[in-house]
C-alpha cells in the first residue's frame, strides 16, 4: 500500500475533496490532480490563447484592466505575448470550461463563498514559458504570492493557485518547483527567506511537479516555489499553463479604468532588465 502522503502522489478529482486529499493539501500545501481535462479542452485552450495573443499584438495592447502583458521577442514571430490575463472575458470557450461543474468540489478549498475571479485580480492567466533571447519569460525566481498582500498593505492571505497544464513537463523540460510545507512558515520568513523572484536557486528541499497536458496542480501561494527554467531553446522548450482564481470575499472587479497594482511596476522593471540582459548575452556569443 502507498504512503498516502507521498509527495509524488497524483490524485483524481471526483465529486468531493476527499479527507486523504485534504490531509495532504494540510500537510505539504499542494495537490495534483491527474487528467482533469480532456485533449480536445487542452487544444480548445490553447488554440484560444494563439488567438487572443495574434489579435492583443495585432492591436498593440500592452496592458489589459490595467495589468500589464508578458511581451517578449520571437526571431519568426516578432514578439509573443507569454502572460495573457483575463483570458475567459475574452474567450467564451475558455470562460465555459473553467465554470465547468466538475471543478465546484474545489470550492470546498476556498470557502463557501467563492467564486471564479474572471474579472478580477488578474483573472484567468494563461503563461507561456519560453526559452529564447528576448523572452519575457524563460523561468520565474523564487516568491510567495504573500508578498502581494503586503502591497496591499495587509498580512499574508491564504491563496491558493489552481493551475491547468496545457503542455506535457517532465522535470527535464524546467517547470514548477515548490517546497512542501512552507505555507505554514512564519511571516519573516515568507517576507525575507528567499529574495523574491531574483533567487532562482536550486534548493535541497524543493520538489519537481511533473506535469501532463491536461493535469491539474492546486499550491497554496504561501509556499515557496518558482519556475525552472528548461535546458532547451526554443520550441523545445515551450510549456503553457493556465491560473485560475476562485475569490472569496466582495466582488471587485476590474475594467479599463483599473490602474496597474505597484507590484506589477515593480515586475515589468525586471523583465525589462532580464530581456536587455539576455540580447547582451546573445549578442556577445555571436
Amino acid at each position: 500500500m502507498s504512503d498516502p502522503l507521498d509527495l509524488n502522489r497524483k490524485f483524481t478529482l471526483e465529486d468531493t475533496i476527499t479527507e486523504e486529499q485534504a490531509r495532504f493539501m494540510d500537510v505539504h500545501g499542494f495537490l495534483h490532480f491527474k487528467q482533469v481535462l480532456t485533449p480536445d479542452e487542452v487544444k480548445t485552450i490553447n488554440d484560444e490563447a494563439d488567438r487572443i495573443e495574434r489579435e492583443w499584438l495585432d492591436e498593440g495592447r500592452r496592458s489589459v484592466f490595467g495589468i500589464p502583458l508578458f511581451i517578449g521577442d520571437d526571431a519568426e514571430r516578432g514578439h509573443r505575448i507569454q502572460r495573457l490575463c483575463f483570458t475567459s472575458v475574452f474567450s467564451p470557450s475558455i470562460s465555459e470550461i473553467v465554470r465547468d461543474g466538475r471543478f465546484r468540489p474545489l470550492l470546498s478549498l476556498v470557502g463557501d463563498d467563492a467564486r471564479v475571479g474572471e474579472r478580477e485580480k488578474d483573472g484567468v492567466v494563461i503563461n507561456t514559458n519560453i526559452n529564447q533571447p528576448g523572452s519575457a519569460y524563460p523561468r520565474l525566481g523564487w516568491h510567495t504570492d504573500g508578498l502581494r498582500d503586503l502591497f496591499y498593505l495587509r498580512m499574508p492571505q491564504q491563496m491558493l493557485n489552481f493551475g491547468l497544464h496545457l503542455t506535457d513537463c517532465p522535470k527535464e523540460n524546467g517547470g514548477l518547483r515548490l517546497i512542501p510545507g512552507t505555507h505554514k512558515q512564519g511571516f519573516w520568513s515568507m517576507a525575507f527567506g528567499k529574495a523574491h523572484f531574483v533567487d532562482h536557486r536550486v534548493d535541497k528541499n524543493e520538489i519537481a511537479v511533473e506535469t501532463q497536458a491536461g493535469d491539474m496542480t492546486v499550491h497554496d501561494g504561501r509556499l515557496w516555489h518558482r519556475v525552472q527554467q528548461s535546458p532547451h531553446v526554443g520550441a523545445a522548450s515551450f510549456r503553457r499553463t493556465m491560473y485560475v482564481p476562485y475569490q472569496t470575499g466582495p466582488y471587485e472587479p476590474k475594467s479599463d479604468q483599473s490602474r496597474t497594482p505597484a507590484y506589477h511596476h515593480f515586475g515589468r522593471a525586471l523583465r525589462a532588465l532580464r530581456v536587455r540582459t539576455q540580447k547582451l548575452k546573445a549578442a556577445l556569443a555571436g
